[in-house]
């Protein structure tokens, strides 16, 4: 059988693109567009065979972790973090249903982790996903990588920076819902960073992977059919903040559309 990739291909781009022994890495993927790895296309295959790569580099002080986001509340589901499945791709949910795997327990912006720091990454999720401790908080303290399998530089973590920054098109939104955790039903919060509904604030990550590429923040490797890219959390967090002082609607289509949103909090 013709095959695109092998767990070497992968390795040799996570050295290339700048991992190393250690490093703490959140991934968005979507693995399909890499094509068939050695061994068959089987997801069983493909999972381990980019599961093994990535601690092949990052080792057993590593840790990696992967969105297995729901939205559960703002849709009034239940959030089970032992059953509800991810909506991020078959690769998150496969990390998500492994032996080792702990998974946040956010009922919207859930993550799973495997490796040394996945206890510390995930406990404890505070109610504000992007608030003080949040995940994302923690994310950038420990100076993670962002690693994406076949996307942009582009990742939820820029929503974390945009709320630390106070960008004035987003607020906090609280939902209510049932967590379902240990067979006890639990009624609880979460508070999401949203957008004002209106014209120009729909959210555009483009322009900040131009710029990520175009300063070499965001390094690049193909790998089969696809490609594998990474930014530090430092760098992004640096591009958004250096960025948004001269085009403070960059993360948006304001720009393209040629206005300035007009927020009023009072019609929220």
């Amino acid at each position: 059988m013709k095959y695109h990739y092998t767990r070497e291909d992968v390795y040799n781009a996570l050295q290339e693109i700048g991992l190393k022994k250690g490093d703490t890495v959140f991934s968005h993927s979507n693995i399909g567009y890499l094509g068939i790895p050695q061994g068959g296309r089987d997801i069983d295959n493909a999972f381990n065979t980019i599961l093994n790569a990535f601690f092949d580099v990052i080792g057993s002080e590593g840790t990696l972790i992967v969105p297995t986001y729901t939205y559960s509340f703002p849709q009034n589901k239940i959030f089970n973090p032992d059953e509800t499945p991810s909506d991020c791709g078959i690769f998150t949910e496969k990390l998500r249903q492994h032996k080792d795997a702990y998974r946040s327990e956010d009922p919207c912006v859930s993550v799973a982790a495997i490796g040394k720091r996945a206890i510390e990454l995930t406990t404890d999720a505070p109610q504000n996903t992007y608030g003080p401790n949040s995940f994302f908080h923690r994310l950038h303290k420990a100076q993670a990588i962002i690693c994406n399998i076949n996307f942009d530089a582009g990742s939820n973590f820029v929503h974390y920076v945009e709320r630390v920054l106070h960008v004035p098109y987003r607020f906090d939104k609280t939902f209510t819902g049932i967590l379902q955790k240990n067979g006890k039903i639990i009624k609880t919060s979460s508070t999401l960073w949203v957008r004002y509904l209106v014209p120009g604030t729909h959210p555009q990550f483009e322009k900040y992977n131009k710029l990520a590429v175009e300063k070499n923040l965001f390094k690049i490797s193909k790998v089969g059919r696809g490609m594998f890219g990474a930014i530090s959390t430092n760098d992004s967090f640096d591009l958004v903040k250096e960025t948004l002082d001269y085009r403070p609607w960059f993360l948006t289509d304001a720009e393209e559309l040629g206005i300035i949103p007009e927020i009023n909090p009072c019609l929220i």
